[in-house]
């Protein structure tokens, strides 16, 4: 066997408090939901178990807590194969929290205290970009110092950024990093909304989105439109955006399918696979997520996405 697409995930981890909901709840409102589950989570945590269940050697840079639900996240990581060498555990500060509910359709509204994430500084980027090959990933849920950092050493690197969620305040903070020009920047529709200060709705839309989006500087974009698709655009390109239709499957919780999608994709860039064919690929592994509950536990293994969507995992 050859050696495994190589990919380095530099983000937030966090333990995820689930609620299931009749609906989710307006500004004011109180709803009665389920128990709540405790699950390991975290946007780079799980864009990291993303990418290892789907064949790729991942290393996890960031911050935990010194408590219970840090150690919860580490062994969680571990458990799936991901060198947590590189997570910090910092003393006196909690680990980071999300608050999810999820109602009948699998839609979501999460709140994120990000405790120990705000602690990624230089350590942690020195540690991310110093693998010399393969794919980094750099999610928004850490400081910006230190997202506009890895941008800057990551420079001829194959790089992912997630920018979710847009740092505060848009369009400023937002603008400041997509200025840094990186190889590919991973957005949903609200996400891209915020970048470019008008709103972006439907495919089509989507798709003149990741158009402006590598216009203001990223070298590739790639807007999510949920159940609608993926739009794909090119920096050489730009004016002929790709759009790739979402893969028919019955939702059951969308959180976590974003996140799988980001991991997806790059383990297919670090195997080498082809742009397009790899943006359509992590679609089919995203939406093959949204069919199963929970976050981490609910992403898939290559055998999962075929049987979900009828598409071959193209890394081996």
């Amino acid at each position: 066997m050859g050696k495994p697409p190589q990919v380095t995930v530099l983000g937030s981890l966090n333990m995820d408090i689930s609620v299931t909901v009749p609906r989710l709840p307006g500004p004011g409102a109180t709803v009665l939901g389920s128990a709540a589950r405790f699950t390991p989570g975290g946007k780079g945590a799980n864009q990291a178990v993303a990418a290892a269940r789907l064949g790729a050697a991942v290393r996890m840079a960031g911050c935990v807590g010194d408590d219970d639900f840090g150690r919860q996240l580490l062994a969680a990581l571990r458990a799936e194969g991901v060198d947590a060498g590189a997570v910090r555990t910092v003393t006196g500060t909690p680990t980071g929290l999300a608050m999810i509910s999820v109602d009948p359709a699998g839609e979501n509204l999460i709140t994120v205290a990000p405790g120990a994430n705000h602690e990624v500084g230089e350590e942690q980027v020195a540690a991310a970009v110093s693998r010399g090959d393969g794919v980094l990933v750099i999610c928004a849920e850490i400081p910006v110092p230190a997202i506009m950092a890895a941008l800057t050493r990551a420079r001829g690197k194959h790089c992912v950024l997630n920018l979710a969620p847009v740092p505060e305040p848009p369009p400023e903070a937002a603008a400041i990093v997509v200025g840094q020009h990186p190889d590919w920047l991973v957005v949903n529709e609200s996400e891209a909304a915020a970048v470019l200060g008008r709103p972006v709705s439907g495919l089509a839309d989507a798709g003149h989105a990741a158009a402006a989006l590598t216009a203001a500087g990223a070298r590739r974009a790639v807007v999510t439109a949920g159940a609608h698709g993926v739009a794909l655009a090119a920096a050489e390109t730009a004016d002929a955006a790709e759009t790739i239709p979402a893969f028919g499957v019955r939702a059951v919780d969308t959180v976590g399918a974003g996140d799988t999608f980001v991991g997806a994709l790059a383990a297919a860039l670090a195997a080498g696979v082809p742009a397009a064919e790899a943006v359509r690929a992590a679609a089919a592994a995203g939406a093959t997520a949204a069919t199963r509950p929970g976050a981490q536990a609910g992403m898939p293994l290559p055998e999962d996405i075929r049987a979900a969507t009828g598409l071959i995992w193209p890394v081996r």
